[in-house]
This record gives structure tokens, C-alpha cells and sequence, in this order.
């Protein structure tokens, strides 16, 4: 079995508008975010095998928010993932090693929300599929499952959503 992180960066700052987009910094309420979403990881016993995550600012920032939580954790900063499609985060994440059983990515939309999409399939199931199917918000957790052996057995539909965590729902605000 397998079992695939899917986290939005948190919010990220507008303050300065003249930074590139890949150097955007957290916001405070993005920091907060993270820190709750961290808080959720150890509680709910969230300790993935590896991390994949996109080299943006905010990425990196909601990585280091969430670290304390992680543990010891293999992580690899990919700029394959900055603003990248579905597809290619597929193709990081089916290349990854079969002797993994859980991972975090943390990446940016539209990617995330469709990927996850993509592996729910069009019946998806599971709680929270509802409110994943009509906004996926910075700092939202997607955990999907496959009883697939490998990653590179993931495929359209082959994944059950079994979690889905908005800081909305840690601390009553988006």
C-alpha cells in the first residue's frame, strides 16, 4: 500500500508585488497555517517516508514550518515542482523508489488539486472529497491511498481520498 501527501503551500505574502513569484515569502497568516498543519501531522501520526518539494520560497518556508513534525525525513527540493502541471507531478512522484510506502509532496495549484483529482478518478470517494472537489486552499492536506505494490502503478482513479485537512478546519480561519 501507498500513501500520498498532497499539501498546498501555505498563504504567501503580496507585501512586496515587484518579487518574482518563485521568491514570495510566507504571509503571517500562511505561517500560522503551517504551524497548525504541523501541529495536525504529529497529531494525527503523519510521518512520511520522503518529501518532494517544489524550490519556491513559500514551499521551502511551509517545509520548515512543518520539519519539527516530520522527524528524520529524506527531502528533495525539485524544481520540477514550481508551477508544475499534474502530469509532471506524476512523473516525480512514479519515479519514485517502490521501497517507499508514504510521501509528501508539496507543490502549488493548479497541479496539487488536479492531481489529486486525476488519482480519485471521477467516483471519487472518501471523506472530505466534497470540499477537495470545490476548492483546495493553501495549506490543505489531500491524503490518498492506493493498494498499488509500486509508484508506478498510480493511474487515473487508483487512489482513495482519506483525508482531506484545510486550516480552516485546525483553527476556524482560511
Amino acid at each position: 500500500m501507498k500513501l500520498l501527501y498532497l499539501l498546498r503551500h501555505a498563504k504567501s505574502s503580496w507585501d512586496e508585488p515587484s518579487l518574482p513569484d518563485i521568491d514570495r515569502p510566507l504571509s503571517k497568516r500562511g505561517r500560522k497555517a503551517a504551524k497548525s498543519m504541523a501541529k495536525h501531522f504529529q497529531t494525527a501520526g503523519i510521518r512520511p517516508d520522503a518529501v518532494l518539494c517544489s524550490t519556491s520560497k513559500r514551499t521551502r518556508e511551509t517545509f520548515k514550518l512543518l520539519a519539527p513534525a516530520l522527524g528524520e525525513v529524506s527531502v528533495s527540493f525539485d524544481h520540477k515542482i514550481y508551477e508544475a502541471s499534474y502530469q509532471t507531478l506524476l512523473e516525480r512522484i512514479i519515479a519514485l523508489s517502490p521501497a517507499l510506502s508514504s510521501v509528501l509532496l508539496i507543490g502549488h495549484n493548479p497541479g496539487v488539486e488536479r492531481l489529486a483529482l486525476f488519482l480519485m478518478g471521477e467516483q471519487g470517494h472518501g471523506p472530505g472529497v466534497s470540499r477537495l472537489q470545490e476548492k483546495f486552499p493553501t495549506g490543505s492536506l489531500a491524503v490518498l491511498s492506493s493498494p498499488a505494490a509500486d509508484w508506478k502503478s498510480l493511474a487515473v482513479g487508483s487512489c482513495s481520498l482519506e483525508d482531506f485537512v484545510r486550516p480552516v478546519d485546525l483553527d476556524g480561519e482560511e
